[in-house]
């Protein structure tokens, strides 16, 4: 069963996560030739806030 881990900064709408999904499930069915209701996707929203990048956190940066 595969299990895929997805990171964001910031929020996504319900419509993106559920495009993303989609996305994903259907490439690893097609690509690892897995059955779709085996693939499952976690989607963790995280703050800018708590994601540094060179040093810098992202809230910061935009």
């Amino acid at each position: 069963m595969p299990y895929v881990s997805i990171r964001v900064a910031g929020d996504l709408t319900t419509e993106q996560k559920g495009k993303i999904c989609s996305g994903v499930t259907e490439v690893i069915a097609r690509e690892a030739n897995k059955p779709p209701e085996s693939i499952i996707v976690f989607i963790d929203e995280v703050e800018r806030e708590n994601i540094s990048k060179g040093g810098t956190l992202l809230s910061e940066l935009s």
